[in-house]
């Protein structure tokens, strides 16, 4: 086939270009923090704690890469993820750092203060629990995120509420506390308050989008 190079060298180019996207740890987690739900760019540079300008950098390169939707809402602009299977991606892509590189790995272990915090991800016994009433589910992301989507039988007290919330929790059961996925420190952060205050509570590390991708 005539020019077949130029082609196919084209076609691992364009490909590519979702490759360079995902090489900034800063885009990484505003992808993250895009699978939460849509959000201005001010509340996108506040929680990735970079400013303005830079956020709005980086998301005009997840624009460009079609990665990325906006829609104006009055004075706002809201950025959300194209769809579904941006957030897909990113699961895909930290599941397989996370089995790979032992760096990683050493740093997740930080995040649980304690070994015996985290709780294994079996989601059927969760739910059936949950379900039942035998645990709590509890969603400390902010009260917009827990709107947007949440895991099954969750109830929603932010992290910045909780100290004052605690009256609303049984401790006649397990609380499990879960965030924005396994780079999110609020849960871990919710785990160690309820237990100083006398909660049997452990940490889940998945998110929405970890739930989601293999329901």
């Amino acid at each position: 086939m005539k020019d077949a190079r130029k082609i196919k060298d084209l076609l691992y180019e364009q490909v590519a270009r979702i490759g360079k996207v995902f090489s900034s740890p800063k885009r990484l987690e505003l992808i993250e923090l895009l699978c939460q739900g849509e959000k201005t760019v001010e509340t996108l540079a506040r929680e990735a704690s970079i400013s303005v300008k830079l956020t709005s950098s980086h998301l005009r390169e997840l624009r460009m890469a079609q990665l990325v939707e906006t829609e104006r809402q009055g004075k706002n602009i809201l950025y959300r993820l194209a769809n579904r299977s941006v957030a897909d991606l990113w699961v895909q892509m930290h599941t397989l750092a996370e089995d790979r590189l032992v760096e990683l790995q050493l740093a997740l272990q930080k995040i649980a203060t304690r070994p015996d915090d985290l709780i294994a991800s079996d989601r059927d016994s969760l739910i059936k629990a949950a379900r039942k009433g035998e645990v709590v589910v509890l969603d400390v992301r902010p009260s917009e995120e827990y709107l947007n989507a949440h895991l099954p039988f969750a109830r929603s007290i932010p992290l910045e509420e909780l100290r004052q919330r605690l009256s609303e929790l049984p401790k006649d059961r397990s609380v499990v506390a879960y965030c924005r996925g396994p780079y999110c420190l609020m849960a871990a952060d919710a785990v160690a308050l309820l237990k100083d205050e006398g909660f049997t509570a452990f940490h889940l590390r998945e998110g929405v989008a970890e739930w989601a991708i293999s329901k």
